[in-house]
């Protein structure tokens, strides 16, 4: 009972003194309430249970737990014993069972208290009473038997932890040094694997900085626990970060972790990242397998470098690896997303022919894919026919793309029929099934069947996502009505469906279309806040958007926003800002845009090269006009001086076409005879007989 005391009154010290000075010294984000968890001290003992009888229960419990062990305990064992006690739970207090463990501890030794010690934590009575488990070690730790006491702590931890005890566990581990028991690696390991399942990250990086300082040693489980964390939340820079700190320590990853952060670097696009780690590995004693590589090609092939993903395939077969149907699987997805749907197929009939692998459902989806994106549809089907007799069952993916194929092609009925034989086959369709049946019906004007496909899949319990509402809002934006436009974007903030920037863009396109410039502001603003890129396609209808309500300036601010975020205009965005400026009769900053233009290797549209050409020519600088053709190669060089020679002509200024028609001679033999008709046609219902004249004589004498 001596020690029983002490311990309770070195258990309220450490709650009340050295937590709190290792909370504040540590920045631990715990912190203990200002009045003390209930647990921690002892409640106060009912009248009616006089201490006398408190003993004789505590002799008791002690008498049978001694019985009940050495009546199982034949040999030494290792292991501690499972009781079978005649007791209640509810017969025993939680101060009797501290009094009890303590007892045995002192008399009976480590391995019965232990015994005890698992048979009182099966009720929630005691499994969740902390000052429980705190007497236990240190009753222990006293019997000289620390590794038995870090095994209570860490019975603590796990069973805390399910009563959102975590962060308090954490703390009394970590202070439980000060009563002997040194850390160790083991129970290190366990701290930040229930941090871990938890969800809590953060604590976890701080114990293990906490009890490295306080002489554990971490080892290679140690560094994969947190890896794995920081893998499954994709944060990228904290997985390199440990990465890098259990490689300097020499430690290897299994091969399952390094699929795991090989696919993570993967998937976020940092695949030249994986690619050192991967070699760094192997350069440290790591053996892969065929699983690593297949992660890493894929990585390739999604990133478009098919080259560089079969570089990587030879070298896994160097070293011994047969690539299985996965991995040639991989190669064909790639390979048709990349649009070489013929080199594709060459593999997958390699698979075909192949003695050790055959191609699974995977490898006909992605051949069927391939085909569908080029329109080959008749191909897809020979597929899925071949793929139904070697008795392969297509699933959802294989019938959605086919769907999907004859949806694009205009083919409804077929898209029907392979809906019908899906939901047939027990494979319900989900919602990119109904997308593509329902974007298929808008495209064929068939409105009233779309809306009853959306219907239909609500009521099979299928939620809309971005694919749908994008859908909703191109059709809506088709009919120009902006209203419902507005209402289903809001439905879609309000849920919280992800709008991506395509999305964006084509409404801004719309709004800017219509002369609606303030609401493509506000959508604007709205993508840069949710943290999307605008690209190039939004900046440039925002432009346009601008320079079609006249605000030049506002579209000339967005050119140079464009440029500052890095985001490089092509020739239609510069043609929307020299058209702009054309039509605020700023030609010579319109010109400057356009040899700036001319300069980075940008063709200009003929739209462009046209407008401001011919603005030149209505303000009669005829010069600048030529500067700005004579800046093209020949043939657009031409076709330009032949567009605009009509143009002037059929505005009856042929005086002013006569110059750019005389070029045309001088430089082009092969005269366009419908360019050269319509000059001549001009000038006698102008009545310019001698300009026809001139130029007659010109042609005639083969000057040029």
């Amino acid at each position: 009972m001596l020690r029983v005391n002490s311990e309770r009154r070195l258990f309220n010290g450490v709650c009340n003194t050295h937590l709190n000075s290792l909370l504040k010294q540590r920045n631990f984000s715990y912190k203990p309430s200002e009045e003390p968890h209930t647990d921690w001290f002892p409640p106060p003992r009912p009248p009616s249970h006089p201490q006398s009888s408190s003993r004789s229960v505590v002799r008791n419990v002690c008498s049978l737990v001694c019985q009940s062990y050495y009546q199982q305990q034949t040999h030494f064992k290792s292991t501690p014993t499972q009781l079978t006690l005649p007791i209640a739970s509810d017969s025993l207090t939680t101060e009797e069972a501290i009094t009890v463990v303590a007892s045995l501890a002192d008399e009976a030794g480590s391995m019965v208290a232990l015994s005890f010690f698992y048979w009182a934590i099966g009720f929630p009575s005691f499994r969740h009473f902390m000052r429980f488990y705190v007497v236990a070690a240190t009753s222990l730790i006293e019997n000289g038997n620390s590794e038995r006491a870090h095994e209570v702590m860490r019975c603590m931890v796990k069973n805390l932890a399910e009563i959102g005890r975590l962060k308090e566990a954490v703390t009394m581990v970590i202070e439980m040094r000060n009563q002997g028991l040194e850390p160790c690696t083991q129970t290190l390991n366990c701290l930040l694997g229930v941090a871990k399942e938890m969800g809590s990250i953060e604590l976890a990086r701080k114990v293990f900085v906490e009890m490295s300082e306080r002489g554990a040693f971490p080892d290679s489980s140690t560094f994969k626990i947190l890896i794995i964390s920081y893998c499954k939340t994709n944060e990228i820079s904290q997985v390199d970060q440990w990465l890098i700190a259990m490689l300097d320590k020499g430690f290897l990853l299994d091969n399952a972790t390094c699929t795991l952060v090989l696919s993570t670097f993967c998937e976020k696009g940092h695949i030249n990242r994986a690619l050192w780690f991967f070699h760094k590995m192997i350069g440290n004693g790591l053996t892969p397998n065929v699983i690593n590589y297949t992660t890493l090609i894929n990585g390739l092939c999604k990133r478009g470098s098919i080259k560089q993903a079969f570089e990587l395939l030879e070298e896994m077969v160097r070293k011994g690896w047969k690539p299985n149907v996965y991995t040639h699987t991989v190669l064909i997805d790639g390979m048709c997303k990349k649009g070489w749907t013929d080199k594709a197929f060459r593999l997958f009939l390699k698979l075909v022919r192949s003695e050790s692998y055959k191609p699974n459902v995977l490898t006909y989806t992605a051949m069927i894919n391939g085909y569908c994106k080029e329109g080959k549809v008749n191909r897809s089907e020979m597929l899925l026919t071949r793929m139904q007799e070697q008795g392969l069952v297509p699933n959802e993916n294989t019938y959605t793309t086919l769907i999907n194929g004859h949806c694009k092609n205009g083919n409804l009925n077929r898209a029907f029929e392979l809906l019908h034989e899906m939901q047939k086959e027990g494979s319900p369709p989900n919602m990119y099934t109904y997308n593509a049946i329902i974007h298929g019906l808008f495209k064929k004007g068939r409105i009233q069947e779309a809306y009853e496909q959306l219907e239909i899949c609500l009521k099979q319990g299928l939620q809309p996502d971005e694919v749908t509402y994008n859908i909703l809002i191109m059709e809506k934006s088709k009919e120009s009505d902006i209203k419902h436009v507005l209402v289903i974007l809001s439905k879609m903030i309000k849920i919280g469906v992800k709008r991506d920037i395509h999305l964006y863009t084509t409404l801004i396109s719309r709004f800017s279309w219509m002369k609606r410039m303030d609401e493509s502001e506000r959508l604007f603003d709205d993508l840069v806040k949710n943290g999307l890129i605008p690209s190039k396609e939004t900046y440039t209808s925002m432009i346009c958007g601008y320079c079609r309500e006249g605000k030049v300036e506002n579209g000339r601010k967005m050119f140079e926003k464009m440029s500052e975020n890095g985001c490089l205009p092509d020739s239609i965005t510069y043609g929307a800002l020299i058209s702009g400026l054309c039509k605020g009769s700023k030609l010579n900053e319109a010109k400057s845009y356009y040899d700036a233009m001319i300069e980075k290797g940008l063709v200009p549209c003929e739209v462009t090269r046209l407008t401001i050409a011919y603005e030149y020519c209505k303000v009669n600088e005829l010069s600048k006009a030529m500067e700005v053709v004579d800046r093209l190669e020949k043939k657009l060089w031409v076709r330009t001086l032949n567009t605009l020679v009509r143009k002037l002509c059929s505005e009856k200024k042929v005086e002013i076409a006569v110059p750019f028609v005389h070029k045309l001679i001088d430089k082009e033999k092969n005269l366009d005879r419908i360019m050269l008709m319509g000059f001549v046609t001009a000038c006698y219902d102008s009545n310019h007989y001698a300009i026809v004249s001139d130029i007659s004589e010109k042609i005639s004498k083969g000057i040029g």
